[in-house]
């Protein structure tokens, strides 16, 4: 971290602010130039805020130079972290495709979806118990009852299945249910839920947030990795934007970015950023062709009769050709499904 001093500033004020610096547990350097001079902090700077050190008498800005984010900084963890289920490794040269309905609407709607999915391809069935809904009056998923069906079909199945957790009282169902611990959008930020989700030994998947920045993300994954859980899986689903044409705008220059920064593996959700079931298909490919180690794909057997974003929904055959040309499409960036 650098601190930028005002010009012209006394030799003695310097040495008093490094004196203040030094009590906060770093060790400050001051490099005096030509009409002005510089306090470089050494050390573990992750604890202090910039802001609140701009505010100390004759500071002009100060520049971060590491993020604070240090546990998912590939700086401090340069080979990929992966994150291991039952059969599935994520974040290694094999992609994994997760797919299945929006909500759970009744295990013989599941169980059908699950059947057509895996035929496909896919290693992870998705599936949503408790909604969070825009709408009050929209279907807010079966809860309990969802997640009990989404435990029985996935072992009927043999799939890992992820499901999104949306208030930290249902977390002891979560972990007797789900094989991954999805943070959805609207709680990317929920730090609360984040800190218990930390103290678990659940694989958690972190959405990107509607209108968050990929450092603030990042930060949100820190929660978890500081809490001890290492086995955070970030994903892009798409960000709010001035465009209307799609639901969601795809930052797919989000993908290599993130794989520059962090160790994480990353998913894309293509539905959710889309918002239509045509769009589902370019999206994929493209994520895939960015770097993506993941996909999470809602399948519905009857997007029509759908009780939630049937709109984005692909039927079971859609979903098996799209696996085909994803294929395809991962051998030409070295990668496998």
């Amino acid at each position: 971290m650098l601190i930028i001093l005002k010009e012209n500033i006394t030799k003695a004020h310097v040495d008093q602010l490094c004196q203040d610096l030094a009590k906060l547990g770093v060790n400050p350097q001051a490099i005096a130039g030509e009409g002005s001079t510089i306090i470089v902090l050494l050390g573990d700077t992750s604890q202090l805020e910039p802001e609140r050190l701009g505010l100390l008498p004759g500071v002009e800005r100060v520049i971060q130079v590491r993020e604070r984010y240090k546990l998912a900084d590939r700086r401090s963890h340069p080979q990929d972290t992966l994150v291991e289920l039952v059969d599935v490794v994520i974040g290694g040269s094999q992609l994994v495709i997760g797919a299945g309905p929006c909500s759970v609407e009744s295990k013989e709607q599941l169980n059908t979806t699950a059947q057509g999915v895996k035929a496909a391809g896919a290693r992870l069935l998705r599936g949503g118990a408790f909604k969070p809904r825009t709408s009050p009056y929209s279907f807010q998923g079966l809860e309990r009852d969802g997640l009990r069906y989404l435990k029985e079909v996935a072992a009927e199945n043999g799939l890992p299945v992820i499901s999104e957790i949306t208030d930290i009282t249902y977390l002891d169902d979560f972990l007797v249910c789900v094989d991954v611990i999805q943070v959805g959008a609207r709680s990317m930020q929920n730090f609360e839920l984040l800190k218990e989700l930390g103290k678990t030994d659940k694989p958690i998947l972190l959405k990107r947030g509607f209108a968050n920045t990929l450092a603030e993300l990042l930060m949100s994954a820190e929660y978890i990795l500081k809490g001890g859980n290492s086995q955070v899986i970030l994903c892009e689903r798409g960000i709010r934007t001035f465009e209307t044409a799609t639901r969601n705008t795809l930052d797919i220059s989000a993908i290599p970015v993130l794989k520059r920064l962090t160790h994480l593996p990353v998913f894309v959700d293509p539905s959710h950023a889309g918002g239509s079931a045509w769009l589902v298909e370019p999206l994929s490919l493209a994520a895939v062709a960015a770097g993506a180690d993941g996909l999470l794909i809602e399948v519905h057997h009857n997007p029509p009769a759908a009780l939630s974003d049937g709109a984005q929904s692909l039927t079971p055959a859609q979903f098996a050709d799209l696996f085909a040309k994803l294929r395809a499409v991962a051998a030409a960036v070295g990668r496998s499904l």
